[in-house]
């Protein structure tokens, strides 16, 4: 029986008014986002904050993506937004447990995000209190940005050692990509420019959904 590929945009944007148009858009085609949210420290872009996602009252569930520096300092300003998943990066703190321990003490699930240049067994220590590891196929803080194909080894070989975590690439992810980064392992794919870049944001999404799926096994 084949598994399920969960597609998911990825809102990412420095701009309030052009975050109002994506939440717009995704509205009519999805029921769940993820919101990038970046320092200018720990990636050099920055982007729109969390009062700015409060401002819009989304009508979808969403996770955030934080690519910050003392994402501990995060945490309950995103809980009280109304986030069920808080993503943050392994690099971005000395202990990712932490962070982990006070995501869940909150009432949401934890996710590590891992960039390119890191092992898979860096975060080992953690895949057991883990609700999901993100494994960036870009260097994070653009959208657009060039997919790494190596790290899809690294997507490998964590599903064969991990096979019940939940797995997601976030990066270059595209209708060129797609099947090269689900056959690696993927459960979940984050979609930025590929969907929101497109004259009908809808019509790509469920494009790239249904071609996810076509290549799960």
């Amino acid at each position: 029986m084949s598994r399920t590929v969960h597609t998911v945009p990825a809102v990412l944007t420095d701009d309030p008014i052009i975050l109002g148009r994506l939440v717009a858009q995704a509205e009519r085609f999805t029921d769940f986002v993820q919101f990038d949210i970046m320092d200018g420290q720990f990636v050099p872009s920055s982007s729109v904050t969390c009062a700015d996602i409060v401002s819009l009252h989304p009508r979808i569930g969403w996770e955030v993506h934080l690519m910050v520096v003392h994402p501990e300092q995060y945490l309950q300003d995103y809980k009280d937004a109304g986030a069920r998943r808080i993503v943050f990066h392994f690099e971005a703190t000395a202990s990712p447990e932490v962070i982990i321990e006070k995501i869940h003490a909150l009432g949401l699930e934890a996710g590590l995000a891992v960039n390119p240049e890191t092992p898979v067994e860096a975060i080992a220590p953690f895949t057991n209190i883990l609700d999901g590891v993100l494994f960036m196929s870009v260097h994070p803080g653009y959208y657009g940005a060039k997919f790494l194909p190596e790290v899809m080894d690294k997507v490998k070989a964590f599903r064969k050692q991990y096979p019940r975590l939940e797995i997601g690439v976030d990066g270059g992810v595209s209708g060129d990509t797609i099947p090269t980064i689900v056959p690696a392992g993927a459960d979940v794919i984050y979609i930025g420019s590929a969907i929101f870049r497109q004259d009908d944001p809808g019509a790509a999404y469920r494009r790239l959904a249904e071609l996810a799926n076509r290549y799960a096994d």
